[in-house]
């Protein structure tokens, strides 16, 4: 088993266990704040199978149907969780408003105390594991799971404090409030994992600093060529594929051209991880004792 598949497995296997505890004591104290962040765990188990379905996915080589790799899953998976982030964040603060308008009282609040804060430290710990080894591994998959677990870190802290604040003071109303902060949140981190992982399926170009590193290469290679253009990016999951047209000297051969591109690509592979290179040749015509590039 891979990294990738071990840190989406300890997601899964850590989800399970607080999805089951915090629904257990949210329904036996009737804490809506608590049964919010059981179905808040619920929610991070299902995206927890998405993520570990993607990175295994994604690592595939490409084949017949998928000639540029499998790569763009991670993005699929990363906007299916948003989506269920932002219905999960509906159903909280529904719930909530219920609560608000019927009333209803919390019976031990010391048990979700405890649950909450059992959430808070476990979460902490396997989202900081999943957000390392997606930034290690380029997956958005695994980093779209941490930044959503990481969510609940906040959340369950929320939870922890206004269970802890109805204990001291006995306001019942503290409840329902604090679980539409929650789901408030929640919506927050939803918005932001949809522009990190829809954008990439648009094509979007990768970001500046890694372009600049495209250039900081062929600049190195300035004098084996004339000029180069059309430099496009897009990005693939954690793969980013480039291209570009370089013009070279009309005396120069098929061969030495075909081995300039090699090194120059290499080159770009060693500087970007996970990129695949591809330059188009193009020759140097003269006409009119005038240079045009074709």
């Amino acid at each position: 088993m891979n990294t990738k598949a071990r840190a989406a497995w300890l997601s899964v296997a850590s989800n399970i266990i607080l999805t089951v505890g915090k629904l257990i004591i949210g329904l036996m104290i009737g804490s809506v704040s608590v049964i919010s962040e059981a179905i808040h765990s619920a929610n991070d188990l299902l995206a927890s199978f998405i993520a570990l379905f993607a990175v295994k996915t994604s690592d595939k080589p490409p084949d017949k149907e998928h000639p540029y790799g499998h790569g763009k899953i991670e993005n699929i998976a990363g906007t299916i969780e948003a989506v269920l982030i932002f219905l999960a964040a509906g159903f909280i603060i529904s719930e909530a408003i219920e609560k608000l308008r019927h009333g209803g009282e919390i019976m031990e609040p010391g048990w979700g105390i405890f649950i909450m804060g059992i959430s808070a430290l476990m979460n902490l710990l396997v989202s900081s594991y999943l957000l390392k080894v997606g930034k290690e591994q380029h997956s958005v998959a695994l980093e779209a799971d941490g930044i959503h677990l990481r969510t609940d870190v906040y959340t369950s802290l929320g939870v922890f404090v206004g269970l802890l604040l109805i204990r001291i003071t006995g306001y019942q109303i503290i409840d329902p409030i604090v679980a539409i902060l929650v789901a408030l949140l929640i919506m927050k981190a939803a918005y932001d994992l949809t522009r990190k992982a829809f954008l990439p399926l648009m094509d979007t170009a990768a970001d500046e600093d890694t372009l600049d590193l495209v250039t900081t290469v062929m600049d190195e290679f300035s004098e084996s060529f004339i000029e180069y253009h059309d430099l496009r990016s897009r990005r693939a999951g954690r793969d980013i594929h480039i291209d570009l047209h370089m013009v070279v000297k009309s005396e120069m051969s098929i061969q030495e051209a075909h081995d300039l591109c090699d090194i120059i690509e290499c080159r770009i592979k060693n500087e970007i991880t996970y990129s695949t290179v591809l330059i188009h040749v193009e020759p140097e015509v003269q006409c009119s004792h005038e240079k045009i590039f074709v």
